[in-house]
């Protein structure tokens, strides 16, 4: 059986965590890519079982359709690479890899993560939701009843994994 192939990738800094803990907790059945900064690059490397890329490395495996990723979360998506895919400007390797999804018709998660939303943000979204990415910003839904920082992490993860079909338990569902 063929093994599944997902990318992670983290833009801006803010929430970054989300991205890191969302690649820690993909099952080992799951073939991991990562994409962040060169000097986090080299640490995951070392540290995780996980293939990490330059962002700077549009030549990598993962950069083309032909190498099958089944999958991308973009977490957390500044605006600036949400706008960047949104105009299809593929200029480094998270980019060119959300263009792949697109062109490839694989699932791509978008978690934006600025707050609030400017219009033209709100533009941006709706172009590419209307093209088929998800869009799942970290919200929080108190009906899970998280007590922790850690918790709420584990349910905003929980949902993206859902949406990729990944089986998890990671919060407490609606009963």
């Amino acid at each position: 059986m063929k093994k599944r192939k997902i990318v992670v990738a983290t833009s801006g800094a803010s929430g970054v965590n989300l991205g890191l803990k969302s690649l820690e907790l993909l099952p080992d059945s799951i073939e991991k890519h990562f994409i962040m900064s060169e000097n986090s690059s080299i640490v995951l490397k070392k540290e995780m079982n996980v293939t990490s890329h330059s962002n700077a490395d549009i030549s990598a495996s993962i950069a083309s359709g032909s190498f099958g990723v089944d999958a991308m979360i973009i977490a957390p998506c500044s605006m600036n690479t949400l706008a960047k895919i949104a105009c299809g400007i593929a200029d480094n390797l998270v980019t060119r890899c959300a263009a792949v999804m697109i062109k490839e018709q694989k699932k791509l998660i978008i978690a934006p993560r600025e707050m609030p939303f400017s219009a033209i943000a709100l533009e941006n979204m709706h172009k590419l939701a209307s093209l088929g990415i998800i869009i799942a910003p970290p919200v929080m839904a108190y009906y899970s009843e998280q007590q922790t920082l850690d918790e709420m992490e584990n349910f905003i993860i929980g949902k993206w994994f859902d949406l990729l079909g990944i089986e998890n338990n990671l919060y407490k569902r609606w009963e």
